[in-house]
């Protein structure tokens, strides 16, 4: 699988249905680890402290009860036959909704969004018959886009969502590990396994991290056998414990045994329910990674398999529990209670492989969601490895990665019990689906154009269940549930200072760019000349010319013949194509030999890091170069876009890779033959040199001799060498700025880009030489 074809996969997976019985059967392994492992700690949670098992089995039985609805509501109705079908192109999640409703309404907090963007074929998700927006959805949106407040608050929304996904991936390695581990305590004489389940946990977390940077591909078609084993020893065990303990647990699930758990309980009862929220940990997987499968494969897998499996196995604790009231040694209520003691040793092996492959699961999902996060600048840049050439989507962040581990092994060694591991994982599990249906609300009245009645009745229902979950985890704030809280309020503090710093950087640029003729008027004053090569100028600008460069060329009166300014920028969708990458257009008149290149990605895209990104550039440009006076004819690489400024022209430019009709540039010795059906424009120049550029040339359409004179001036430039101009930035905050904003900006911004990858770090262009210019921001 092409790792750029994302967008296009879901149309090549239902082909046919052995290829969607392979990706239910793949999924198993990637989607589910989390929440198969669930049964682990759900009862011990529940019943930990709040509520005690008595002789009625009141409360087994209502317990039981809460987790069938609770599963049945929420990841069956609401995930599987609902949010499925809010997918962006077939990429899903918290930004997948929040860029949906982008792109939707112009509420993106991107800077450097342009008119041209919304013509990329996938801006727009096709559907059969355009609607419509109601009365109710036009006002909606109107108001949107009008109140930069409402903006900022959607934002926020979005990234509280991503801080608790992060959190959730400090604790569910944690929480998952540590119960599977936990199993020895019945093998072990009582206190005895105190000493030996955290050094064991923390042993196999630290293998788990360090372990990463291979990539799951490499292990990955070890992942669905395990759970596949797990579900099916779980089930099994389930089904003999209904058989032979209690036949009659069914009846367990009427809706009336949550009242009588409600009624006799009370105030413990509700406070248990974050508890029995974790049977549903792992839920929001389902559409974080439906960009790696299709809807249709993640709904067969969780109908078919994964739901009955679940409910058999609590189930069969509930039946065991139903008929032993007094656990023997005072353990606690937990999973291998009920597990038969000749089978006790084996599923505790299985449940640990579990438990690991459901961890990386949540891992591999934290990374893709910072990696989103900093596609939309809304996290600093960090370092981004693409582990697997075949499969999209399998990334390894070092940083990221050993700060995970580290605040794992903190969170395991400093509670070293299920009961506050499970009331800080509930808390962030719940708040991301809240998250989810608050926008899913906007995303029915905005996107699909229903009735808001249908949005309200949404929120409504999904929204009252997980608010009482909510509270039910909340209310534990103390005994483990600030731990996410606390993760979520420092990444968010991260994510918010660096959008604003960035926002700010971005707007001082705007602000003071300069235009091509002001900068060539200065030419006879300063005696600025033209040198050979090809000068790359980075710049997060669409339009214009940024600051840093003319406050290079006062103080270094010299340019490079042919000048490119660079601007690599996301957009609110999750693939670009190549043949819609490059926008290309001229600065000035084109004897000034100056470019703007815009390369557009998404922020599922891979931003290749190889040698081939200059040599496309080049080509790009060339193309641009032979296509610009063909009025009369265009194809699809190359199709004429909006004005990004007044003296400005964009078009769209295939790359060399997808569009084989347009230019190509060979590098060969002298000596080397040339093919004869095709056109050839070669350096005139005398140096001896080892190696020569050429550009071929399609036959059809001839191009002009002005044309040809450009193409020249740019193979020479190219044949020359390519410097590279990099800005290094140094931000402050104006005088009389306020205490807070000092603080965010000099403070805080200043550190964070001190401590993150340059933005160039994504494109290691081979370049003769780089130029630094250091300049002060004062936003």
């Amino acid at each position: 699988m092409d790792l750029e074809t994302g967008s296009h996969k879901n149309q090549l997976k239902k082909q046919s249905w052995k290829a969607v019985l392979t990706l239910a059967y793949q999924s198993l392994g990637v989607v589910y680890g989390d929440l198969s492992t669930s049964p682990l700690y759900v009862f011990k949670s529940t019943f930990a402290e709040d509520i005690k098992h008595s002789e009625t089995n009141e409360e087994i039985f209502g317990a039981l009860s809460f987790i069938f609805w609770t599963l049945t509501l929420v990841p069956l109705l609401k995930y599987v036959f609902i949010v499925l079908k809010a997918d962006d192109n077939g990429e899903g999640g918290t930004f997948a909704l929040y860029s949906l409703l982008c792109r939707h309404a112009r509420v993106s907090s991107l800077p450097n969004c342009q008119l041209v963007d919304e013509e990329l074929s996938t801006y727009k998700k096709e559907t059969p018959s355009p609607i419509a927006l109601t009365s109710f959805g036009s006002r909606l949106k109107s108001t949107l886009e009008k109140h930069r407040v409402l903006q900022r608050f959607l934002l926020v929304l979005a990234l509280v969502g991503a801080c608790m996904v992060i959190g959730d991936g400090v604790l569910t390695p944690a929480l998952s590990v540590f119960s599977a581990v936990s199993g020895v305590e019945l093998q072990l004489a009582k206190e005895h396994h105190k000493y030996v389940e955290v050094p064991v946990a923390c042993v196999i977390l630290i293998a788990l991290f360090a372990l990463q940077h291979f990539g799951t591909h490499r292990v990955g078609h070890l992942f669905a056998p395990v759970v596949i084993l797990w579900l099916f020893c779980i089930s099994s065990i389930g089904l003999y414990n209904i058989i032979h303990w209690n036949p009659h647990i069914y009846k367990a699930l009427s809706p009336v045994y949550m009242y009588k758990f409600l009624k006799k309980t009370q105030t413990g009862g509700w406070k248990s329910l974050g508890g029995i929220l974790l049977c549903i940990t792992g839920s929001e997987a389902m559409f974080a990674d439906l960009g790696h499968f299709s809807q249709l494969s993640i709904q067969i897998a969780f109908t078919s398999f994964v739901y009955p499996s679940l409910i058999l196995a609590y189930m069969g604790q509930a039946a065991y529990l139903s008929q032993h009231h007094v656990i023997e040694n005072d353990y606690q209520i937990g999973f291998y209670i009920s597990v038969p003691k000749s089978l006790r040793v084996p599923v505790l092996l299985i449940a640990i492989l579990a438990a690991v492959v459901g961890s990386q699961a949540i891992i591999t999902g934290t990374f893709s969601i910072i990696k989103q996060c900093s596609s939309l600048g809304c996290f600093p840049r960090v370092k981004i490895v693409h582990t697997s050439s075949k499969y999209h989507g399998q990334i390894y962040i070092p940083e990221i990665n050993w700060i995970l581990m580290l605040l794992c092994l903190a969170v395991t060694i400093g509670f070293r019990d299920t009961k506050r591991m499970g009331n800080a994982s509930g808390l962030a599990v719940i708040t991301v689906m809240l998250v989810t249906t608050c926008l899913m609300s906007l995303v029915i009245v905005l996107c699909w154009h229903k009735s808001v009645f249908l949005a309200i009745a949404f929120v409504v229902f999904f929204g009252t269940i997980e608010a009482l979950y909510f509270s039910a985890s909340l209310i534990k704030f103390l005994e483990g549930a600030w731990v996410p809280i606390a993760l979520s309020l420092i990444f968010m503090l991260v994510m918010y200072i660096w959008h604003y710093g960035t926002r700010k950087k971005y707007e001082f640029d705007d602000q003071n760019k300069v235009s091509v003729d002001w900068l060539l008027s200065l030419g006879p004053t300063l005696g600025i000349v033209r040198v050979r090569g090809i000068g790359l100028v980075h710049t997060e600008l669409v339009s214009g010319i940024p600051a840093i460069f003319s406050h290079f060329v006062t103080n270094l009166p010299a340019f490079h013949q042919v000048l490119i300014f660079l601007c690599v920028k996301s957009v609110p969708i999750p693939h670009v194509s190549h043949e819609e990458r490059f926008l290309v257009g001229h600065i000035g008149p084109r004897e000034y030999r100056v470019y703007r290149c815009i390369v557009r990605y998404g922020y599922r895209d891979i931003h290749k890091d190889d040698v081939e990104f200059e040599k496309d550039l080049v080509c790009s440009i060339a193309e641009f170069i032979r296509t610009q006076n063909d009025t009369s004819t265009h194809n699809g690489n190359s199709v004429n876009s909006k004005p990004s400024s007044d003296d400005e022209v964009m078009t769209v430019v295939g790359t060399p890779s997808t569009h084989p009709e347009g230019i190509q540039m060979c590098t060969d010795r002298q000596d080397g033959s040339e093919g004869p059906e095709v056109q050839e424009i070669r350096t005139t120049s005398t140096n001896q040199v080892k190696k020569r550029v050429r550009f071929v040339v399609p036959e059809s359409p001839k191009i002009d001799d002005g044309s040809r004179a450009e193409l020249r001036d740019l193979m020479e430039a190219r044949e020359a060498g390519v410097a590279y101009i990099l800005g290094h930035s140094y931000v402050k905050a104006k005088q009389g700025s306020g205490l807070i904003k000092k603080i965010a900006i000099n403070l805080g911004y200043e550190f964070l880009r001190r401590n993150s990858r340059p933005s160039t770090d994504s494109l290691t262009v081979p370049h003769a030489s780089t130029l630094e210019v250091g300049m002060v921001y004062h936003v």
